[in-house]
C-alpha cells in the first residue's frame, strides 16, 4: 500500500470540505479551490479526517493513490494557510515595484517588465526593492507564476545577475583568461 496515500489528512478549523463523486471541493480563509479525483481512488471523510483509499490493486489505481492523497493534502492546505514562493533580483540597478496589483521589474532591458496579476496570486515586495514574495492557494499556481517571472532574466552562470528563487544555488563558471 502507498506510503503517503494511507496517511489521513486532518481538517484544520475554519476548512469546509464537500466530498462529490468526481471531485473534492475545499473552502478556507485563503479562499476555494477543488481538485478532481479519479474512479480508481475512494476519498472519505471520517470525523475531523480524510481517508484516501483505492478499489482495487491494479497499476493505476495504485499510481493514482498516493498523488490523489497528495493532491488533496495541497488543497486544504492552501485553503487553510496559503503558499508562498520567496524570489530576489539579483544585479545593478536591477529592482522590483509593487504597481496596480502586478510587478514591474526592471532587469537591464530598454524597458521594464510588467507581470500583471493573476486571480488567487498576490505579490509583495520587500524593503529595498530587490526581494519579493508570490503568495496563493494554489501551490501549482504559485509556482507556474514563479516560473513566469523567473523566465523574464533567469540567473546567468557568469555573474549571477538575475532573477532567482531566494533558495536556489547558481553554479558559476569561469571567465575569460588571457593566454600568454
Amino acid at each position: 500500500m502507498s506510503r503517503i496515500g494511507k496517511l489521513p489528512i486532518v481538517i484544520p478549523a475554519g476548512v469546509e470540505l464537500k466530498i462529490h463523486a468526481d471531485f473534492v471541493e475545499a473552502k478556507g480563509p485563503k479562499g476555494a479551490d477543488f481538485v478532481e479525483t479519479l474512479p480508481s481512488v475512494k476519498v472519505e471523510q471520517v470525523e475531523n479526517q480524510i481517508v484516501v483509499s483505492r478499489n482495487s490493486d491494479d497499476k493505476d489505481a495504485r499510481a493514482a493513490h498516493g498523488l490523489t492523497r497528495a493532491l488533496i493534502n495541497n488543497l486544504v492546505t492552501g485553503v487553510s494557510t496559503g503558499f508562498s514562493r520567496d524570489m530576489e533580483v539579483i544585479g545593478t540597478g536591477y529592482t522590483v515595484m509593487a504597481q496596480q496589483g502586478g510587478l514591474l521589474i526592471n532587469v537591464g532591458f530598454s524597458h521594464p517588465v510588467f507581470i500583471g496579476a493573476v486571480d488567487g496570486i498576490d505579490y509583495e515586495v520587500q524593503k529595498g526593492n530587490t526581494s519579493f514574495t508570490v503568495k496563493g492557494y494554489s501551490k501549482y499556481m504559485v509556482g507556474q507564476v514563479s516560473a513566469k517571472i523567473r523566465s523574464v532574466r533567469p540567473p546567468e552562470p557568469f555573474k549571477g545577475k538575475g532573477i532567482r528563487y531566494k533558495d536556489e544555488y547558481v553554479r558559476r563558471k569561469a571567465g575569460k583568461t588571457v593566454g600568454k
